[in-house]
């Protein structure tokens, strides 16, 4: 009796490290991932992707971690370089896009077997990866627009460009885009050997001189309204002293008269 207790409490006591033992490695092998991060477990088992976190046992598996927070790059075309509107004006345009590796396991894997985990929220490599496709949208969407539309109507510019490049982008997600400056390309900055620009500078000379007729019509209008005000204003005030004089006249007559009457009563 006495050494089946012993070997019942052998056992238990084993039992007990065992436990404490597992719970121990599973605390030290049990890797969790932060916001913003993917962890990608390789080896044993194949290749594995978790945003929540995963067992790295030592030896069977390598463990990296993969950054999917949100990342932004801004694209710029200015001067010669400006964007092309529908009416061959050319705008000066920053554009901020929005850009992190989706966080699904399937385009977490691609991005970590096309590029590697280290470098997929690299913001030069993402100008590398994307800038020429989105430089494109830009073009094509900017060609759509006259440079006035373009200018009072960002949004729809900005859906435009938006749906021009598409929300999949080879693991990738474009969460969005912002128009951080846009104005029209000053006129020197235009070649006017170039054709396109050639009828950039047209228009905007036809419609420069247009706005300075409307501004210098404008100024003689108000020219005119302020010297017919004016002239009213005299005729106005003319007008009020030649009744207070014709009042006055009217009363020093009734005087005079008041005057006669009773002197000639004196008189008689």
């Amino acid at each position: 009796m006495g050494l089946l207790e012993n070997t019942l409490v052998l056992g238990a006591i084993i039992a007990a490290i065992f436990i404490f033992g597992t719970l121990i490695l599973f605390s030290r092998w049990y890797k969790k991932a932060t916001q913003g991060q993917a962890l990608i477990r390789t080896g044993v088992g194949g290749l594995k992707v978790s945003f929540n976190g995963m067992l790295v046992v030592p030896v069977l598996h390598r463990l990296e971690v993969m950054d999917i927070s949100l990342k932004s790059f801004t694209l710029e075309r200015m001067e010669k370089e400006g964007l092309i509107c529908k009416d061959n004006m050319r705008a000066d345009i920053k554009v901020t896009f929005f850009i992190k590796v989706n966080q699904k396991e399937e385009a977490v894997k691609t991005v970590a077997q096309s590029i590697g985990t280290a470098r997929a929220s690299d913001r030069e490599l993402l100008i590398q990866l994307f800038d020429a496709k989105f430089s494109e949208a830009l073009k094509t969407v900017g060609k759509r627009f006259d440079f006035e539309e373009l200018y009072s109507e960002r949004n729809k510019f900005k859906s435009a460009m938006l749906e021009e490049i598409g929300e999949e982008l080879n693991g990738y997600f474009l969460e969005g885009a912002a128009i951080d400056y846009l104005e029209q390309t000053k006129i020197q900055h235009l070649n006017p050997e170039n054709i396109l620009d050639s009828q950039g500078i047209r228009k905007i000379t036809e419609l420069t001189a247009e706005q300075h007729k409307k501004t210098n019509q404008l100024q003689r209008d108000e020219e005119k309204e302020i010297t017919r005000q004016n002239v009213e204003a005299k005729e106005t005030v003319l007008d009020l002293e030649r009744q207070l004089a014709d009042k006055e006249a009217n009363q020093r007559k009734d005087v005079s008269s008041i005057k006669a009457r009773t002197q000639s009563e004196i008189e008689k």
